[in-house]
């Protein structure tokens, strides 16, 4: 039998109850439940900057288009402190805006070359070089200095050109022709149906002394009146740009304020008609939280964000001759783990139930990974309780491939923004105990997507002058800007009509629309959350593990008194075990020395190693705390 034998969609959500506690730990008994609960999903502030993020960056929203909308037969990854659905709403109705904006510009564009009779079409091979500039760049953070040195070159051609020609337009408006320079060149010139003229004696002008003209000579090639006529359509492109950015400034004060962003169904872009948008947001939902996780085999933890020191522990185990042999299971040493965890979530003694700590929120859950190969259809995934639950029965004390069972830590830091995941496996096998723990850090978003509401207030509280000068300084750039969002939105329905995308066979993520708006680096005093938070489940599962072995009647000694990460991927076994065997690492080999006289040593291993194997190092087990 496949590992699909139920089928059906339940409620995706889980709630973790409130755990008792040990009665061997003396520690006060947690609070039924925090005084100041998580905020849902839907209403986090990392929900909330990567929908305005969706306005900001047009790169940013086709990806999360594309991944979420156009590829419906793509699961979607596990959506860890936000909701993909709602940044999915924003998206779309981001898109929709931006086209309708893009269109006017157009429209005017093109109204506008007849009307001055050629003479706005001078301006669009500046517009096309300074799009070409933001091209031959790219969207790297820190692109190759050629590519930045090229883009430079262009970029100011293109302005330095449309200067030029908007000076000789400001020429011919103001400056004009006068009498007697119609009635001297009658005789020499004549007027084509644009309105240039051109010298019948053989010292002609046409747009090629444009190229480098004199600005006064240039500009009595042009009748004052179109010049007129296409400053006046430039204005209206400067409303049209200024109005787009106004649009988007009153969504950031309206349904994307702090104050009503968490009530969802108040927000326009959640009511979008459209079968395709309703059907995949309630698709989303229902996979996004859910604790089955439908993978990709390349991409199995896509969402939880980039791996922090992930290693493997494993450990000989050796009956202890003082104490009973108890049955030893993967369940079992999980329940002894647990409990330690849960602990994490108690204040201080004397700190009272008030005080502030991300630790009091954490998530504890247990996560059953499937491969999303051997589905027929998306909607097939087992994400109903019961399917779930006989996956997670089989699948804890499996070895694992493709389905893998998990003890999931997460603890979301920074209104949900700087979010610490932990995937916790233990395996029992030919009496060897597997200890694996891959640490996942998603990163806070991104400082532009973050700063979305002060650049809107700062827009918004400008003057005429500065809102002026800011619209004319993206005239330039317009007729190319105003051309690709027209482009994409062709590109994406053809994709859609043809790519068969409804029909596909099921495939797992292949981005995190999470991950895709989070920054490169953390603060300082993020990198000291993270440490503290992996440290604190670190130790705890390593306790845990101690007290499983000792409760079931195997030798530990001074088990794992002190796990501490190290760079490169290792680990520093502090205490070290007595008559125990280690291996740490894919490529390293255990192996165990007996000795009487001595103190435990401390031993040191990590997974880069050439010898494979563990090199002893001198000094003395400290107490730890677990």
């Amino acid at each position: 039998m496949g590992l699909y034998t139920h089928r059906g969609i339940g409620v995706s959500t889980t709630y973790v109850p409130e755990q008792p506690q040990p009665s061997d730990t003396g520690a006060t008994p947690a609070p039924s439940a925090p005084p100041h609960p998580p905020t849902p999903p839907h209403a986090t502030e990392a929900s909330r900057l990567l929908c305005a993020g969706a306005y900001l960056d047009s790169g940013y929203r086709d990806k999360v288009i594309e991944q979420l909308h156009l590829n419906e037969q793509r699961i979607v990854a596990p959506s860890l402190g936000f909701d993909a659905a709602r940044v999915l709403a924003h998206a779309l109705r981001a898109r929709r805006q931006e086209l309708l904006w893009a269109g006017a510009i157009l429209f005017l564009w093109v109204v506008g070359l007849p009307l001055t009779g050629g003479l706005l079409a001078g301006f669009l091979g500046p517009s096309l070089l300074l799009a070409f500039a933001g091209w031959v760049r790219g969207d790297a953070a820190d692109p190759p200095v050629n590519r930045r040195l090229l883009a430079f070159l262009i970029r100011w051609w293109g302005r330095f050109t449309f200067a030029l020609f908007l000076l000789i337009t400001l020429f011919a408006a103001f400056g004009g022709k006068d009498d007697d320079s119609h009635q001297s060149s009658d005789s020499y010139q004549s007027s084509d149906s644009y309105g240039y003229s051109s010298d019948s004696s053989g010292d002609s002008s046409s747009w090629t002394d444009l190229l480098a003209p004199d600005p006064g000579k240039a500009s009595g090639l042009i009748e004052p009146w179109r010049a007129w006529l296409t400053l006046g359509m430039f204005a209206l492109i400067a409303l049209c740009v200024v109005a787009k950015q106004i649009q988007w400034a009153r969504v950031m004060d309206a349904e994307l304020s702090p104050a009503r962003f968490p009530d969802a169904a108040a927000d326009p872009a959640e009511q979008a008609e459209g079968q395709r948008f309703q059907r995949l947001k309630e698709r989303i939902r229902t996979e996004q939280h859910a604790p089955l996780v439908m993978y990709h085999e390349a991409r199995p933890f896509c969402g939880a964000g980039e791996a922090h020191e992930t290693w493997v522990l494993a450990v000989e185990l050796r009956p202890d001759g003082m104490k009973k042999q108890q049955p030893l299971n993967n369940r079992t040493v999980l329940e002894k783990v647990r409990p330690l965890l849960e602990q994490l979530r108690l204040p201080a003694e004397f700190a009272g139930h008030t005080v502030r700590d991300r630790l009091r929120w954490m998530e504890i859950d247990e996560y059953v990974f499937l491969p999303a190969e051997g589905l027929r259809g998306r909607e097939e995934a087992p994400y109903n309780e019961q399917a779930f639950e006989e996956h997670r029965a089989r699948a804890v004390e499996e070895g694992a491939e493709k389905r893998r069972h998990f003890l999931r830590i997460r603890v979301g830091g920074w209104e949900e923004e700087l979010i610490v995941t932990v995937f916790v496996r233990i395996h029992t096998q030919g009496r060897m105990l597997t200890l694996e723990i891959a640490p996942h850090v998603l990163l806070p978003v991104r400082a532009d997507f973050k700063d979305a509401d002060r650049t809107a207030h700062a827009f918004r509280h400008n003057s005429v002058v500065g809102k002026a000068a800011w619209a004319i300084a993206r005239v330039p750039g317009s007729a190319a800007h105003s051309l690709v969002a027209p482009a994409k939105g062709l590109v994406s329905a053809w994709r859609l009509l043809t790519g068969g995308y409804a029909g596909a066979l099921p495939d797992g993520p292949a981005l995190s629309v999470r991950e895709l708006g989070s920054a490169r680096v953390g603060s300082t005093f993020q990198g000291m959350d993270v440490s503290r938070y992996l440290k604190s489940v670190q130790d705890r599962v390593a306790h845990g593990v101690r007290a499983a072995l000792s409760d079931s009647g195997y030798q530990t000694g001074e088990f794992v008194q002190k796990i501490v990460n190290v760079s490169g991927g290792g680990v520093n076994i502090e205490g070290g075990v007595e008559d125990s065997t280690f291996a740490v690492g894919s490529h390293a080999k255990a192996s165990s020395a007996t000795t009487s006289a001595t103190p435990p040593a401390t031993t040191s291993a990590t997974s880069s190693t050439t010898s494979g194997g563990t090199a002893p190092q001198k000094g003395s087990g400290t107490d730890g705390n677990g």
